[in-house]
């Protein structure tokens, strides 16, 4: 079991290529928007709004995962490797639903910052195929890098040492 993101830095003054020792691989695509100068170097060119950006967007974030990898940056390949999943994601997300929105009404003041529906109805589909299809074209990507031996190795090697 992975250990958890600590969210308790200061991601906003910490410099992870200068501390990795620091870095938690986490579940998912926790601390996506938080880990820096990876967020700020991977960030701007993170769009799918159409496949075709969506594909201009992924073999940008892949290039940078292969540059962290021949600099045996794994923090940047783990990065590299979440913004590429939240491709998939968020592009799922529009692909279901139009807005954006999943569930009906606001987030209980009580849960904010936190996944799920928290108790409100989850919205009717609303389907977009565009988003649909670039959803397809990150995952393509995603799972090249996930699967990437070196980063399986590097993966495992890193959450044996530091959690």
């Amino acid at each position: 079991m992975p250990t958890p993101f600590d969210y308790s830095l200061d991601y906003r003054n910490l410099d992870l290529r200068k501390h990795p020792e620091l870095y938690r691989v986490g579940k998912g695509e926790q601390g996506v928007l938080l880990v820096e100068p990876y967020k700020s170097e991977i960030l701007p060119h993170w769009r799918f709004k159409t496949p075709e950006i969506a594909r201009e967007s992924s073999e940008k974030i892949y290039a940078l995962f292969l540059e962290y990898r021949k600099q045996g940056d794994f923090v940047g390949m783990d990065m590299a490797r979440k913004f590429l999943q939240m491709g998939v994601t968020r592009s799922r997300r529009y692909a279901n639903h139009r807005s954006g929105k999943k569930y009906d009404g606001p987030v209980p003041d009580d849960q904010k910052g936190r996944s799920g529906s928290h108790g409100r109805e989850t919205l009717p589909l609303d389907t977009d195929p565009v988003k649909a299809e670039s959803a397809a074209v990150f995952r393509e990507k995603y799972l090249l890098a996930r699967e990437d031996p070196d980063y399986k190795r590097l993966r495992k090697q890193w959450q044996e040492e530091k959690g």
